[in-house]
């Protein structure tokens, strides 16, 4: 039987999996290139920037998160009324610490969160959010994030997002450079940034889906579940599922970050956008999580 401490060990499992899956992946890269072209620093310069790559996620991913999404920190006294039902539902989750509150000015209704641990944590909501959810439905967003705290999600989708971001910004590197420095002479080791740039393009996407894969789309149910049981009140929680997704305002944040929001943030399903957000993207049909809150007895 799948429990919240089984989930906390596959994250933490998943976590380590990816990190080593990324630095094998710009290891390779690196001994690619430095064997092609002769130049031994280019895989020392790899296995330099792999290493670094992933401490830096770790460490400083959620400032990361928080400057793609346009998060920005508020305090106590800025939010009162949202503090304090942070705090009591943190409480009453069982965290040991409150988590940082961020505010994303949009009237676009979402949240999310963030950290490599509750004690490193952060609750992100919109200013929509804020403006058109009554308390209870509030309540059920926030909960909802809290046990993603509570169960070690946070982690797992902050590595995932950035460093899945980091192989598409790898891709445009190299096609980029390739393409600059044949317009200037034409020699092997453009063709081969261009080759590699095509490659990583191809890449992205794929590593994109096994970071999706890895990331189990049971956590969403075992946040709306967890978070009803926190509030004891899962209407609440099925009720702000209904109108975010029911929303047409789309926010203005990067593709890469859609898995982290309670519900996709990109509605144009006709968009270059979207079908990017849906590669990064882990939710689960949005009425099937509402049909199983309306089904749960508290």
């Amino acid at each position: 039987m799948a429990t919240p401490y089984k989930f906390i060990d596959e994250n933490n499992f998943k976590t380590w999996f990816l990190m080593t899956l990324f630095l094998i992946f710009v290891f390779g890269i690196g001994y690619l290139i430095a064997y092609l072209t002769g130049q031994n620093w280019i895989f020392y310069f790899a296995v330099i920037f792999g290493l670094l790559t992933n401490i830096w996620s770790y460490y400083y991913g959620d400032r990361i998160i928080t400057f793609l999404t346009g998060a920005k920190e508020v305090n106590k006294n800025d939010l009162p009324e949202v503090y304090r039902i942070l705090e009591n539902l943190s409480i009453a989750a069982g965290l040991p610490k409150t988590p940082k509150l961020y505010l994303i000015e949009t009237p676009a209704m979402n949240a999310f969160a963030t950290g490599r641990n509750p004690e490193n944590s952060i609750v992100a909501v919109t200013k929509g959010l804020l403006e058109k959810l009554n308390k209870e439905e509030l309540e059920g967003v926030i909960a909802h994030e809290i046990s993603h705290i509570k169960n070690r999600d946070i982690k797992i989708m902050m590595i995932a997002t950035i460093l899945a971001g980091i192989v598409a910004i790898m891709a445009d590197i190299f096609l980029r450079w390739g393409l600059w420095s044949s317009s200037d002479r034409e020699n092997k080791g453009n063709v081969l940034f261009i080759i590699i740039g095509f490659i990583l393009a191809l890449l992205a996407p794929v590593f994109a889906q096994l970071f999706q894969l890895a990331i189990s789309r049971k956590r969403e149910f075992l946040a709306d579940a967890s978070g009803a049981l926190i509030t004891r009140n899962p209407l609440g929680l099925a009720s702000a599922l209904e109108k975010i997704s029911n929303q047409e305002t789309e926010m203005n944040v990067s593709p890469a970050t859609a898995g982290l929001f309670i519900i996709n943030p990109f509605k144009n399903k006709k968009s270059l956008t979207y079908w990017l957000s849906n590669l990064f993207s882990t939710h689960p049909p949005v009425e099937e999580r509402i049909k199983r809150l309306r089904e749960m007895v508290i």
